[in-house]
């Protein structure tokens, strides 16, 4: 989907020619599924954070719970990148950052508080550095989904490390005390962010107008009824802005 008017490529945001060669498609299949859990393996074995299986496979319960959505990016046909999405509400808590940070979570929850919890963003190792804009158009997803689920609040469970991406991009604030351990990651703890999607929305968009998506692209994602294979690409703005350097440091792990 193009806009009406097409923005010159010397005003158009890093990422943009990255924007009209990536796919987003819901991971459906055995064989979709497979892949999937092979790059995780491969992603997280480059960054230390698990030991070698003979498995060569990441998968957890969290990957057919009802609220979860786990989407492939695909550069020009191939996987590249991934991202798991769980919709929390007061009937639905199933994720591993309910499960880490609870005592924090379900308070919010029990009063009708909406999270949308990105988890899983992982890259090919093999690949990754040839996009240094792929993180961006990675975590995009969750933005999207919190535009569709009408949500109250963004959430990030991610390693110490990671902490100033999310907070340039989506202006999260750390709100876990401490860091805590993370099932599966002997080597790294977690911390928990998050970000009033309201009351950032806007910031976020006049920033990265990469994050806008329209009404037909968020329901061609989200919506179980509807075939989501792949999805039109939203409107891009018009910016001078570029994407922030620092992002290629994040890895195969986002």
């Amino acid at each position: 989907m193009k806009s009406g008017a097409e923005p010159t490529p010397a005003l158009l945001p890093r990422g943009a020619a990255l924007f009209d060669r990536i796919d987003y498609r819901l991971i459906e299949t055995p064989e979709d599924k497979d892949n999937l859990y092979l790059m995780r393996y491969r992603a997280y074995l480059q960054a230390g954070l698990i030991e070698p299986s003979a498995s060569l496979r990441v998968s957890d319960r969290f990957d057919e719970t009802p609220n979860t959505w786990n989407f492939g990016i695909y550069v020009d046909g191939e996987l590249c990148s991934s991202v798991r999405i769980h919709l929390l509400t007061s009937e639905w808590r199933m994720s591993y950052t309910t499960e880490v940070f609870g005592d924090i979570l379900h308070p919010r929850l029990d009063r009708g508080e909406v999270f949308v919890d990105p988890c899983r963003l992982v890259a090919d190792p093999d690949k990754h550095h040839r996009f240094p804009e792929l993180p961006y158009l990675t975590v995009r997803l969750a933005f999207v989904a919190c535009d569709h689920f009408n949500a109250d609040t963004g959430l990030a469970m991610i390693r110490t490390d990671h902490q100033a991406f999310y907070r340039r991009i989506f202006l999260h604030e750390t709100i876990s005390p401490e860091p805590r351990g993370f099932p599966g990651w002997p080597t790294k703890k977690a911390v928990l962010m998050a970000t009033d999607v309201r009351r950032q929305r806007d910031k976020v968009l006049a920033r990265f107008p990469i994050m806008r998506s329209s009404a037909f692209e968020r329901r061609m994602l989200f919506e179980r009824s509807t075939p989501r294979q792949a999805v039109t690409r939203p409107v891009l703005l018009t910016t001078p802005r570029t994407l922030d350097a620092a992002a290629p440091a994040l890895g195969s792990v986002y």
